[in-house]
C-alpha cells in the first residue's frame, strides 16, 4: 500500500451549512454526496479511505468501495491525525488528504508521487487560507490544523518541523464549495449537476 487517498467526511444531512441562504437542506446534502463521489473518483486506482463519524456516511462509503476509519466525536484534525496514524501501520508510505467538498478533484495519483520524500505537499485553496489537499509522509509525524488560516499553520508546522515542504497551487483544486459564491465561480459552474438551482442549467434558476 504505497499510497493511499484520505477523506475525512462531515455527515451530509449537517454539510454545507453556509450555502442555507440559497440551498435547502435536501440540496445541500446532495450537494455534499455529489461532490464526495467526484473526489473518491478522482482517487483512481489509489485504495481510498474515509474518516467519518456518521452512519450514512460509513454506508455511503462502503458502497464506493472505501474503508471507513471510525472516529466519533474528535473533531477533523483528530480524526485526520489518528487516520494517517492508522494508515502508517497498514503500510503506506504516502496519504493524500483530500476534503470532500472539491467540484473539480482530479489527479490525485499524481500529486502522491509528487511529494518529496518525508515530506509534506500542500495545495492551498482559492484564497490561499485553507488547505484543500495535503500529502504527507505518515512517518513524518506532520500534524494537521485545519480551520481558517490552515494553510499558513501547516507551511509553518512542515518548516519548523525540518520536513521537505511543497506548495502545489491548482486552479481546480483549488476551488471548494464553502460560500454561495463558490458556486457560481465559472469552472464549478461547468460541472455542478443539472439539478442544483443555481445551476445556469437548471431552468427553474431558484433556490427551493
Amino acid at each position: 500500500m504505497e499510497s493511499v487517498v484520505l477523506v475525512p467526511v462531515k455527515a451530509f444531512a449537517a454539510a454545507k451549512a453556509r450555502l442555507a441562504a440559497v440551498l435547502s437542506p435536501a440540496q445541500r446534502e446532495a450537494l455534499a454526496r455529489w461532490s464526495a463521489d467526484r473526489v473518491v473518483a478522482a482517487a483512481g486506482e489509489l485504495p481510498v479511505f474515509i474518516a467519518c463519524d456518521d452512519d450514512a456516511v460509513a454506508e455511503w462509503a462502503r458502497q464506493r468501495g472505501a474503508t471507513v476509519l471510525w472516529h466519533p466525536g474528535v473533531g477533523l484534525n483528530a480524526a485526520v491525525d489518528r487516520s494517517v496514524d492508522d494508515l502508517a501501520g497498514r503500510g503506506a508510505r504516502r496519504v493524500v488528504v483530500a476534503h470532500g467538498d472539491l467540484p473539480r478533484a482530479h489527479g490525485l495519483v499524481d500529486l502522491a508521487r509528487a511529494v518529496p520524500d518525508g515530506g509534506v505537499l500542500l495545495v492551498p485553496d482559492a484564497r490561499r487560507d485553507g488547505t484543500n489537499v495535503a500529502v504527507v509522509d505518515p512517518a513524518s509525524g506532520f500534524r494537521f490544523a485545519y480551520g481558517p488560516g490552515s494553510f499558513r499553520r501547516h507551511c509553518g508546522a512542515a518548516i519548523d518541523a525540518g520536513l521537505p515542504l511543497r506548495v502545489h497551487p491548482d486552479p481546480l483544486l483549488a476551488l471548494d464549495l464553502d460560500t454561495p459564491s463558490d458556486l457560481t465561480h465559472p469552472l464549478v459552474q461547468e460541472v455542478l449537476p443539472a439539478w442544483l438551482p443555481t445551476n445556469p442549467a437548471n431552468p427553474r434558476q431558484s433556490p427551493a
